[in-house]
């Protein structure tokens, strides 16, 4: 494996909000555990949209995570943003303005959806009550690039700020850019990552009537079946994930450890489809060779890929071709953590970011459930059934969007001086 010799960009905190909770030792247990939270919807939720089976992340009160005073109308999308912002900024120890300067600190949010639950219901307030009904509060609790304004404001953070919306794979690239910015000098730490919220009825009619959407299972955690021959469709789920990503040497000045080190990535455009992926797999396949090449390594490497993976027909497939383009017959150990989650949408790609980083750090590969018996063109070394521990000095995390947006991550072990685990354990180089 080659050494890099660039400054590193470690991941030193994580924050999760999805159906597992919001503590990140539980949620990678349950990973690793298959403890699946897929729930039937509300009664409002399936009666209005027919959707049969959801991923829906725990209530959080607004005041918990919202820097006062609290206008109203916030957006549930934004509410989770938060709260897995300030669980990763109390993960890494940061301290804008302390142990860190913050026209040096930045922020980089994504959203598939953003705040649709907000605009259909002021929509509806105008039609029916006039526009008096209208909340002045609407824009500021709903535009989407709230999410990194919010974080802003609520830390204190003075540095470049963004907001991507490449749909499912916004969450992976909004680590992309940080480990960009990062590498161009133009930041010394990155908030990013992504959240959503789509699970209200005209959204979830709308999958409905695609035919997207799992259904038909009696116990709703079967319901996401990545690979498996009897996949017939995604969990919509919502959630928020976030990480602090840092300039190894920032980290290592402040004592702070790394989790694993962003050591590359790829993206690409399949410019074929607004909803399918090219069926050769070809744009995905292109986007893990450069995610490999610019982290200086080879396939050989790679010893782990979290699937995008989302259990349908057509998209398991494609990535399975295009992980056997970059790998050969004999893969790397292939997962999806979608089978005990769902699927996150705009969150997707940085939660399971966050679930390859744990397992770089961990040595430990969460399996794909629900895998009974592989489909046919999905053949692929899977992990099944249950975790193993191994050593993985670098791993793959796949995310693709709507539109076509191809994005690889590529992580590997941290450059700070310390490394920790989920659950505080640090050991010092």
């Amino acid at each position: 494996m080659s050494v890099r010799s660039e400054t590193g960009v470690v991941v030193t905190g994580i924050g999760v909000v999805s159906s597992l909770g919001r503590d990140l030792v539980d949620t990678f247990d349950a990973l690793c555990e298959g403890r699946s939270q897929l729930s039937r919807p509300t009664p409002e939720l399936g009666e209005q949209s027919l959707v049969e089976v959801v991923s829906q992340a725990p209530d959080i009160d607004p005041a918990e995570v919202l820097k006062p005073p609290i206008d109203p109308g916030v957006d549930r999308f934004l509410i989770l943003a938060l709260a897995a912002a300030e669980q990763a900024m109390t993960d890494s120890g940061l301290r804008v303005g302390e142990n860190a300067d913050p026209e040096r600190v930045a922020v980089i949010t994504s959203t598939a959806g953003g705040p649709l639950r907000t605009y259909e219901e002021q929509a509806a307030a105008r039609r029916e009550r006039g526009r008096s009904a209208v909340s002045p509060y609407l824009c500021p609790g709903m535009i989407p690039n709230m999410s990194a304004a919010r974080i802003a404001i609520k830390y204190g953070i003075r540095g470049y700020s963004l907001l991507l919306s490449t749909a499912c794979a916004g969450g992976g690239q909004a680590v992309a850019e940080a480990f960009r910015l990062i590498r161009e000098g133009e930041a010394d730490v990155v908030v990013c990552g992504g959240s959503d919220a789509p699970l209200h009825p005209t959204v979830a009619a709308a999958f409905v009537n695609a035919r997207s959407l799992a259904n038909g299972y009696d116990d709703p955690t079967k319901a996401s079946r990545p690979f498996d021959q009897d996949r017939n469709g995604y969990v919509l789920g919502e959630g928020a994930a976030m990480f602090i990503l840092e300039r190894a040497e920032h980290a290592d000045a402040r004592g702070a450890a790394g989790y694993a080190d962003v050591i590359g990535w790829g993206a690409t455009t399949d410019g074929y489809h607004v909803t399918k992926p090219r069926p050769d797999g070809s744009g995905a396949a292109a986007c893990m060779r450069k995610a490999v090449a610019r982290a200086g390594l080879r396939p050989e490497d790679i010893g782990y890929v979290n699937a995008h993976a989302t259990s349908t027909g057509l998209g398991d497939i494609a990535e399975a071709r295009a992980i056997r383009a970059v790998f050969g017959d004999e893969t790397p150990p292939v997962s999806s953590t979608k089978s005990v989650t769902g699927h996150l949408m705009g969150a997707s790609g940085a939660f399971e970011a966050a679930a390859t980083v744990l397992a770089v750090a961990h040595g430990t590969l969460p399996p794909t459930f629900n895998l009974d018996q592989v489909g046919r063109g999905c053949e692929l070394n899977h992990v099944r059934g249950k975790a193993y521990r191994t050593e993985v000095r670098a791993a793959l995390s796949n995310s693709f969007g709507f539109g076509g947006h191809n994005i690889s991550l590529a992580i590997g072990t941290p450059t700070t001086r310390g490394r920790r685990l989920a659950d505080g354990t640090r050991s010092d180089g």
